[in-house]
């Protein structure tokens, strides 16, 4: 350990000591000395973990390392999380973020390195990364450095090892965060659906339903969502997961009416549809499989207004999770059988101006029906600050 750093270990870690550290850790990275920042880190891990300024001073120091371009720079950071990181997956989920948003494939190779120079990651942050990726396109399975841990099957009871390693064809433009030193954004792909209509009425009711929701089925549709509610206290977000047969086929010109029949929560205080021409609260918009995996990616990787979500990598597996659900696929479907269900379904989005939904930012509505038309799969969920 050089004076310097011996020198600033002594003094005690406030504020204003905690804003010069980040700022000096910014000088010698520019100067291409990634290894002080890290040193400096794993210092600060020993000797100052229970200060106040410690783990917003110790996220900066990573981020520096993440999103700086530099020889070195992710090899530094491999090591500064393996002496003085939090042993907490959830914080190898946010680096793996990161990592992928801001480091070209080519730097990255570095983690999932067993030799010398790496194996300082984490199982974790592998795995996590390796989704990441997936979601920005790279053949991972294809990219020297990646592919050989990628496809080997030691890590394949890991829960994220039964994703594909390619998107598949819902996968498809996924709002993935932005990061910079500072901070990051990421987009809310929820709001009402777009060209919301008044459905006219339709001649004859709809066909008798029962309701099919066990406590399996409905988990699984709820996955992407289940971050939004807090369980330790009480919570404004309401999630509503349910499955229906339909004893006859369900025309698709019936959809919205069959939907309203079967009284879900959600649409409680709504009322009659209105006849033609009437305006209306309510709309049903049929969409392609993509834009119902975009929004529930959305959900679960972003997290409601008060949970930061589980980012790409779970966020991926939890979005696959809730459409293959939705379309009807059983729990252990293999990737292309659940693909062949979400082929095979119409699938739809829907909005209403009740008391249910909050109106905010945070509401989802979304429906399936399944190829044979006599399953309907919904998912509601709202939130708000």
């Amino acid at each position: 350990m050089d004076d310097e750093l011996s020198k600033i270990l002594a003094m005690p870690l406030t504020n204003r000591n905690a804003l010069k550290l980040e700022r000096l850790a910014g000088r010698r990275l520019k100067r291409g000395d990634a290894a002080f920042v890290a040193d400096l880190g794993i210092g600060l891990a020993r000797h100052h973990r229970s200060a106040a300024e410690f783990d917003g001073l110790f996220d900066r120091l990573v981020r520096r390392l993440a999103v700086t371009r530099g020889a070195g720079n992710v090899g530094q950071l491999l090591r500064l999380l393996a002496a003085g990181g939090p042993d907490d997956p959830e914080y190898d989920r946010y680096v793996a973020s990161v990592l992928a948003a801001c480091r070209r494939p080519e730097d990255l190779t570095v983690v999932f390195d067993d030799g010398p120079g790496g194996g300082a990651a984490s199982e974790e942050l592998r795995a996590c990364l390796l989704h990441e990726l997936v979601l920005r396109g790279v053949p991972v399975a294809d990219t020297p450095g990646i592919a050989a841990w990628a496809t080997s099957p030691h890590w394949r009871d890991h829960p994220l090892g039964g994703l594909p390693l390619a998107p598949m064809a819902a996968e498809r433009e996924p709002d993935l965060p932005y990061y910079g030193i500072d901070g990051g954004s990421y987009g809310l792909p929820y709001g009402d659906p777009e060209d919301r209509h008044p459905a006219p009425r339709q001649a004859g009711g709809v066909p008798a339903a029962v309701e099919t929701t066990t406590a399996a089925i409905a988990e699984a549709l709820a996955a992407p969502v289940a971050n939004w509610v807090d369980e330790g206290e009480p919570s404004e977000a309401r999630v509503e997961a349910r499955t229906f047969a339909f004893a006859e086929p369900l025309e698709p010109g019936a959809v919205p009416h069959a939907l309203v029949a079967l009284g879900p929560d959600c649409l409680a205080d709504l009322g009659e549809l209105p006849r033609p021409g009437e305006e209306t609260a309510f709309g049903v918009v049929a969409v392609e499989p993509a834009e119902v995996w975009r929004v529930l990616f959305a959900a679960a990787s972003t997290g409601g207004p008060y949970e930061s979500g589980c980012y790409g990598a779970y966020g991926r597996l939890h979005a696959w999770r809730a459409l293959a659900a939705l379309a009807g696929a059983r729990a252990d479907a293999s990737p292309g059988e659940v693909e062949e269900h979400v082929r095979g379904c119409a699938w739809y989005r829907f909005g209403a101006d009740t008391a249910w939904f909050h109106r905010v930012v945070w509401d989802l509505g979304v429906l399936a029906v399944g190829p044979d038309r006599r399953r309907l799969a919904l998912l509601a969920a709202t939130a708000t600050d």
